[in-house]
């Protein structure tokens, strides 16, 4: 899929609902390293060719935040979760 080189704006269009997407649009550089992660697990659930679904970046930032020993970068998974989870309406 050509989809796992999208640019930073290009990946939020990919993004299931609009509350997430307008989210992060509009918080500027305040959210830039949670951006940045949401980015890195939407590019790879795309270059795994999986369906891009709330559930999916849910459990991909989980699996993140349970292999990751830098504390600082739990911090910033864990923020950018509970972004996801807050903006998010369930998958159907």
């Amino acid at each position: 899929m050509s989809q796992v080189m999208l640019e930073k704006s290009e990946v939020y269009a990919e993004l299931p609902d609009r509350a997430l997407t307008d989210y992060f649009r509009n918080a500027g550089d305040m959210l830039a390293e949670e951006a940045t992660i949401l980015g890195a697990v939407i590019r790879t659930i795309l270059a795994a060719e999986e369906p891009l679904t709330h559930k999916a970046i849910i459990l991909r930032l989980i699996s993140e935040i349970e292999s990751t020993r830098d504390v600082i970068k739990g911090d910033v998974l864990r923020k950018t979760l509970e972004i996801v989870v807050d903006h998010t309406m369930d998958d159907i």
